[in-house]
């Protein structure tokens, strides 16, 4: 159990209660593996973004040896192209399971862009929680090789190809969510170059050309607008602030949220999901709105399962029915995360504020194509 007085921020009247707090804290760390994997349940698979977006949430709440071995994972397991695969199975890791793989085997050989940058927003979060020169002495090659990997995937309009497949190829493909994700981790790994004085300018340039695609080509990304994290994924990963957030925000407001439940994954499936309510929770935040994202929060409690302080991933309303039945570390470390921002948190609101990030080179000053 976490000692009290390391969730005094992750106490919200209306959401958590300090023991709530420290429940789903508990719950999550029962989840991590041995090896410091953080799968999406016991038995579960893991993905890289879900995995970090876990590992910073155990920062939140003071478990940064947890977290530590989170990203100790991620150092070892990084291919040699500075990427990671899209998921990896511990179904083998539960006692008397059959299973095709062994632990932390990869099942998906895809490289996903989004899930490879994630690693810099969880490195620069866990130094600013913890203040460890060292760590990010032993993360830095893990970060450079990451975000190489993933620059070299950057189309000319400064949008990113979504993956890399097995065979080498690529589509010249990008999706608005996983660029607007990529440019939060692009300014937390110039935030990680500049603390080490390693000046990174082809980075400054692709972060520039990247944040401006996001802020004004929607037309360079595909089609996902019935998904809600498209429509809050550029307001979370610290692209569009002000009136530009706000006005995006109020267009599909009624769209997406459902009064007294939480926010729809889709925009035409009767489904809740406690991941993405969570994180519109943080955008909303981030625009200077608390007060809504704080009834966002308390909407999604009805997704708390019990006694082990875990959420439902999602509630199909129309059915009365708990859809899929597991309660996913991820669903947990977004919750945590945002009241982690709403309490006031440094590392937390430094990532998501963005306030202190670098941005780049403008593309009045690089040159916009």
């Amino acid at each position: 159990m976490t000692s009290p007085g390391r969730t005094e921020h992750l106490v919200l009247p209306g959401v958590l209660t300090a023991e709530q707090a420290e429940l789903t804290v508990a719950g999550i760390a029962a989840i991590q593996r041995a090896d410091g994997a953080i799968p999406w349940f016991t038995g579960g698979h893991l993905d890289p973004w879900d995995h970090v977006e876990a590992a910073m949430a155990l920062d939140a709440a003071g478990e940064h040896g947890r977290a530590e071995a989170a990203y100790r994972w991620l150092a070892d397991r990084q291919n040699a192209d500075g990427s990671w695969y899209a998921s990896y199975s511990y179904a083998a890791d539960v006692p008397g399971a059959e299973a095709a793989v062994a632990a932390g085997e990869p099942t998906d050989r895809t490289r996903e862009t989004n899930f490879v940058a994630y690693v810099a927003v969880g490195i620069w979060h866990h130094y600013l929680s913890t203040g460890d020169d060292a760590f990010l002495e032993r993360l830095w090659p893990t970060l450079y090789s990451a975000v190489e990997f993933v620059l070299a995937l950057q189309l000319p309009g400064g949008h990113i190809a979504w993956k890399r497949d097995d065979d080498g190829g690529f589509p010249e493909e990008a999706l608005l969510t996983g660029s607007s994700s990529i440019y939060q981790a692009l300014r937390c790994a110039l935030a990680v170059a500049d603390y080490r004085e390693e000046p990174q300018p082809d980075w400054e340039l692709a972060t520039g050309l990247l944040g401006h695609a996001v802020q004004h080509h929607p037309e360079r990304f595909l089609d996902k607008g019935r998904f809600s994290m498209d429509w809050y994924y550029p307001v979370l990963g610290t692209a569009l602030r002000g009136p530009a957030a706000k006005e995006r925000i109020e267009a599909h407001w009624e769209t997406f949220v459902v009064p007294g439940l939480g926010v729809r994954c889709v925009s035409d499936r009767p489904w809740v999901t406690g991941g993405e309510s969570a994180e519109l929770a943080l955008a909303l935040w981030a625009m200077g709105e608390s007060d809504r994202a704080v009834e966002i929060l308390a909407d999604i409690q009805h997704l708390r399962a019990g006694d082990d302080g875990m959420y439902w991933t999602g509630y199909v309303f129309d059915d009365d029915a708990v859809w899929p039945e597991e309660r996913t570390s991820w669903t947990a470390g977004a919750l945590l995360l945002a009241v982690a921002a709403l309490g006031g948190d440094e590392a937390t609101t430094a990532v998501f504020g963005g306030e202190r990030l670098p941005i780049g080179l403008a593309p009045d000053d690089a040159g916009c194509c």
